[in-house]
């Protein structure tokens, strides 16, 4: 199987690996949470910046680590959409610089693709089509793979992704950034079940309601009001914080869960995945076990290691792509907004943008 040089810096973290197979030979990941935790979310200009001074350090520690060289690469890897587009150039021009230096296939990576393709670095998925819930800090989706590059979105969040409401009601509790991880940290002996909290649906023009899209603005919008009614009470000193972010943690765990396994079940699938950062929660990963226990789905959940941003998922996804005798242009431009189902034109012989 092909060996690869993979890289990414599509927002706040700055990576490379090298992969064959399904099997990480070296990974290093260089985080900037400690510096953009002061500003209270990511900086793209900082972002790029440490990109700049980080990704050739971490490309010279993994072939140190292999002990690989560019001699014993089949591909170099970057991605290149959707991201911060400052951030995506770094890893995309380093990339290209380097397959045409040592005259190496460039392959640019789409970075939810390199989500769907972390779960592979885990136990082996059953055969057979099987539905994703890709849950981040940007996307909350639900995506049926039949097949490597054969996608469909069945369920989207209409307004915030579920990691994004994290983060604002962190800030809202005074929790730091990253939300998610301060969140579930100050949830741990809170009450569940105080705080009656809204389990947004989002409207269909003709009457009725998307069966499984999300919104959680309705839900950021109740914890505003739950909080503010609470402070005029007894104070903003004296905040139920263990209650209020395990009442939310709940409902966020609730809504993924339930809209997931009744789409899988809806569409005859068998196998439900859970890949993203939000994947990292504790409180997701054993509901989303226990109900598909309940509902006869089997479940896998992308090792914890790979659940945030990471270049060994991109690797992954180079590997498939190049196996399929697939590569992209030298040309390929950053494209911080591309949809999921396009990214097949990132391997079109011409660049497509």
């Amino acid at each position: 199987m092909p060996t690869v040089l993979a890289l990414e810096t599509s927002c706040d973290e700055s990576a490379a690996a090298i992969v064959r197979d399904h099997t990480v030979l070296a990974s290093a990941v260089a985080s900037q949470v400690e510096e953009h935790a002061r500003w209270g979310g990511v900086v793209p200009e900082i972002a790029s910046r440490r990109h700049v001074e980080a990704l050739p350090q971490l490309i010279a520690q993994v072939c140190d680590d292999s002990g690989l060289g560019p001699g014993d690469l089949d591909g170099i890897a970057a991605t290149v959409a959707p991201g911060l587009v400052g951030a995506l150039l770094v890893a995309s021009v380093t990339g290209r610089t380097l397959a045409r230096l040592h005259g190496k296939p460039f392959l640019g990576v789409h970075h939810l693709e390199g989500h769907l393709c972390s779960v592979q670095l885990g136990a082996p998925l059953p055969p057979g089509p099987y539905l994703v819930l890709l849950v981040s800090g940007g996307h909350t989706e639900l995506l049926r793979v039949d097949g490597p590059g054969v996608y469909c979105r069945l369920g989207r969040s209409h307004d915030d992704a579920a990691g994004e409401a994290f983060d604002k009601v962190a800030r809202l509790l005074h929790l730091g950034y990253p939300g998610g991880p301060a969140i579930e940290e100050a949830a741990q002996g809170g009450d569940p079940g105080r705080f009656v909290l809204p389990k947004g649906r989002v409207s269909r023009p003709e009457g009725g309601y998307y069966a499984f899209d999300f919104s959680f603005s309705g839900l950021k919008t109740a914890m505003l009001r739950q909080v503010r009614a609470l402070e005029q009470l007894s104070g903003s000193d004296d905040l139920p914080v263990a209650d209020l972010a395990a009442s939310f943690e709940q409902v966020v765990v609730e809504v993924l869960v339930e809209r997931s396994c009744a789409c899988a079940k809806q569409q005859g699938l068998e196998t439900l995945v859970l890949v993203g950062g939000v994947a990292a929660n504790k409180r997701l990963r054993g509901l989303l076990e226990e109900r598909c226990r309940r509902d006869g789905l089997n479940w896998r959940v992308a090792p914890m290691p790979y659940c945030t941003d990471n270049a060994a998922m991109i690797g992954v996804a180079a590997v498939q792509r190049l196996s399929a005798g697939l590569q992209s242009s030298m040309e390929l431009a950053v494209a911080p907004r591309l949809p999921l189902e396009e990214a097949g034109h990132l391997y079109q012989a011409q660049a497509c943008f």
